[in-house]
């Protein structure tokens, strides 16, 4: 997406007052997210073993940070881009039960990332985690779970709006569930991120399901999604109509995991069959592990929506093109 500089752009607060705001929001929403999802916050790892397979591929094409050891030589250990795979081995050993789930705050550094008002190389949301039975990975077990989510962030946006009165972007009251498959089918002239653009435009909040497969039109999917966390058939993004920048922003992504035999037919559909002897794979297809729902929740993106920011930069600190930040600054946009 292109940098979006809004016209007469003002902040409506200082840069500590936006501090401060970001304190109350990280730290009350997580309390309500964890006891409407019924999840105890856990410690994460920031790296991992690249053999372990525990590092979330994304696409495929992006180059993780990686390092040597001095203690352990001869093991490469990388940089996390999310803790997707994690979690879900960190519910068996920990002793989780059903229905209980853990989240933690993710901090990733993603150096191949495309930079504009929502991208940074730094990424830092809350994942989440919770176990469900096998019978449970249904559309309505996830349908379930994304508005319950969106309550949560209703609710945080409502003691936002009470404690900085005039800061709050104000969100819609409902979420719209919709497939990439009827997206195509409505706009098959449009590119994935116009249809995105366009049904976020006129429904305001929406839960876009079923991503990572190809659609029956174009024969491509809808928008890469790695193969071995998320079942393409019961994941989504939830998006965001975003009024300061006429565009969408997405908050969550999330869905109900691999199964056995879901992960079998995503790894050859991916041509990615060698990652079966992975440990975590293994482990999986064994049936070792609990089947689970889970996803990711970006706090700067959470803090930048319900605070009206133009660029995130505004809501966290990373590094940026001098280019850029030069832009910015002229837009009347100030980085942390």
């Amino acid at each position: 997406m292109p940098l979006l500089l809004p016209t007469d752009y003002h902040p409506s607060l200082s840069v500590r007052d936006t501090e401060a705001a970001i304190v109350f929001i990280r730290e009350n929403f997580q309390a309500i997210l964890s006891e409407k999802l019924n999840l105890q916050r856990m410690s994460a790892p920031m790296f991992v073993e690249k053999d372990t397979g525990l590092n979330d591929n994304l696409n495929g094409i992006e180059r993780p940070v990686d390092f040597d050891m001095l203690a352990n030589p001869g093991h490469t250990i990388e940089v996390v881009h999310s803790l997707a795979k994690w979690k879900r081995l960190a519910l068996k050993q920990y002793g989780f039960g059903m229905h209980e789930g853990l989240y933690t705050n993710m901090n990733a550094i993603r150096r191949d990332e495309e930079l504009d008002n929502f991208h940074s190389i730094y990424v830092d949301q809350w994942d989440w985690e919770k176990i469900i039975s096998k019978e449970e990975r249904t559309t309505d077990t996830l349908e379930i779970t994304v508005d319950q989510i969106f309550s949560a962030i209703k609710a945080i946006e409502h003691e936002v709006a009470v404690r900085y009165p005039g800061s709050v972007y104000h969100l819609p009251d409902h979420v719209c569930f919709v497939t990439t498959q009827e997206l195509e089918d409505r706009w098959p002239d449009l590119t994935p991120d116009e249809r995105e653009v366009e049904i976020t435009k006129r429904e305001k909040a929406v839960f876009l399901m079923k991503i990572g497969d190809k659609l029956q039109r174009s024969g491509k999917p809808h928008d890469g999604r790695a193969p071995d966390y998320d079942d393409w058939q019961l994941n989504g993004d939830l998006l965001f109509w975003y009024e300061p920048l006429q565009t969408r922003i997405e908050i969550s992504s999330m869905g109900i995991r691999v199964s056995e035999e879901s992960l079998k037919e995503q790894l050859k559909k991916a041509h990615c069959e060698d990652r079966a002897e992975l440990p975590f794979h293994k482990m999986l297809l064994a049936g070792e592990l609990p089947y689970t729902i889970g996803g990711g929740i970006g706090q700067s993106r959470l803090c930048m929506l319900l605070l009206g920011k133009a660029h995130i930069g505004e809501v966290q600190a990373s590094v940026w093109p001098e280019d850029l930040t030069k832009k910015c600054e002229a837009a009347g946009i100030e980085f942390l």
